[in-house]
C-alpha cells in the first residue's frame, strides 16, 4: 500500500514514470521506433541506450511529483517544475553522451506525473484537465532557444507536444486510452492491445518528429497506413502484419520517426499503470454502439 505522504506517493510516481518510457520501448514491433528488434529509423540509439535514459530520469520525476504534492495550477508551480525539467533534459543528455532519446517524454510525462501528485485518487478527467491548465502558464524563465519542435510547428502550422497538452491530450483522450481498453476487452494480448493505442496516435496526430525528418508526405503515408491496419479492426490477422512491415519500410524511406506519439504512448501507458491500482477513476460509456473513453472535457 502507497503510504498517504509527499515522499512516498511522489517515489511512487516516479517509478511508474520510468516503466512507462521503459515498457513503450520495450514494445515489439513497433514501426520505425527502437524496439527489441531493431534501432527502427535511429542509427543514433539502442533499446539499452532507452532504457539506460528512462532511468537517468526518476529524480526529475520524484521531484516534480514532490513540488506538485496536493498543490493547485499555477505560474510558481508551472515554473517550479519547468526548471526541474530543463535539469532532467541536462542529465539526460548527459546519461545518453548529447542524445535525445526522452525530451518530449519528459514534457509530457512531467506534466502528467505534477497533476497525479495534486489531485491522488482523483478522476482522470481531473488529471488531464490539470495538466492543460498547468501548460497553459507561461514560463517566463523559459530559454528562447529554436528547438526542432518550434522549427516544425512554424513550418507546417501544428500543434505538436505543446499543443497537445495544453488542450489536455485529446489523443490520449480521444484515441489512445479507449482503444488499450476496447483491445483489452475483446481478450487481445497486452502488447498487441498496446500497438493498437500506438497505431491509434500515429494514424491521428501531426507528430513533429515525423515532420521534422520526413515532412508533409512522409506524415500522410504514415497516418493513411495506421489507419488502413484500425480499419481492419482491432483483433490482429495476417493482412493487419502486412500493412505493419509496409508501414515500417515507410519510415525508414523517409528516416521518419514517430517520436510524437510514441511519447504519447508511454503517457498513456503511465495513466493506464494508475487507473489498475485505482489510483485514479475512469468511467467506459457507448457511443455510436461502440465502447470508447468517455473523459468530458
Amino acid at each position: 500500500m502507497i503510504e498517504n505522504n509527499a515522499q512516498q506517493f511522489s517515489l511512487h510516481l516516479s517509478n511508474l514514470a520510468v516503466k512507462a518510457l521503459i515498457e513503450e520501448a520495450e514494445l515489439t514491433p513497433k514501426p520505425g521506433l527502437v524496439d527489441k528488434k531493431d534501432s527502427g529509423t535511429h542509427t543514433d540509439m539502442t533499446l539499452d541506450l532507452m532504457i539506460k535514459s528512462a532511468y537517468g530520469l526518476s529524480s526529475t520525476f520524484r521531484s516534480i511529483a514532490e513540488a506538485s504534492y496536493k498543490e493547485k495550477p499555477s505560474l510558481s508551480l508551472r515554473e517550479k517544475i519547468a526548471a526541474i525539467g530543463r535539469s532532467g533534459e541536462a542529465t539526460m543528455f548527459k546519461t545518453t553522451g548529447g542524445i535525445n532519446t526522452h525530451k518530449g517524454a519528459i514534457w509530457a510525462l512531467g506534466l502528467l506525473v505534477s497533476s497525479a501528485a495534486m489531485h491522488r485518487n482523483d478522476t482522470m478527467e481531473t488529471i488531464v484537465h490539470s495538466a492543460g491548465r498547468l501548460a497553459r502558464f507561461h514560463d517566463r524563465h523559459q530559454p528562447k532557444i529554436q528547438t526542432n519542435g518550434l522549427r516544425v510547428n512554424e513550418k507546417y502550422g501544428v500543434l505538436g507536444a505543446k499543443g497537445e497538452a495544453l488542450l489536455g491530450f485529446p489523443h490520449i483522450r480521444e484515441f489512445s486510452f479507449p482503444i488499450l481498453h476496447d483491445s483489452r476487452t475483446k481478450g487481445i494480448s497486452e502488447d498487441l492491445s498496446r500497438l493498437n493505442a500506438l497505431l491509434s496516435l500515429m494514424a491521428n496526430i501531426d507528430d513533429t518528429c515525423i515532420l521534422h525528418r520526413g515532412g508533409m508526405d512522409a506524415l500522410y503515408h504514415t497516418k493513411q497506413q495506421a489507419k488502413e491496419i484500425l480499419e481492419r479492426g482491432l483483433e490482429w490477422d495476417a493482412g493487419h502484419w502486412v500493412i505493419l512491415e509496409k508501414l515500417d519500410h515507410t519510415l525508414h524511406l523517409f528516416n521518419a520517426s514517430p517520436g510524437g506519439s510514441a511519447d504519447l504512448l508511454a503517457a498513456t501507458l503511465f495513466l493506464d499503470y494508475l487507473y489498475q491500482e485505482k489510483t485514479i477513476r475512469y468511467e467506459k460509456k457507448s457511443i455510436g454502439g461502440n465502447p470508447i473513453g468517455s473523459l468530458n472535457l
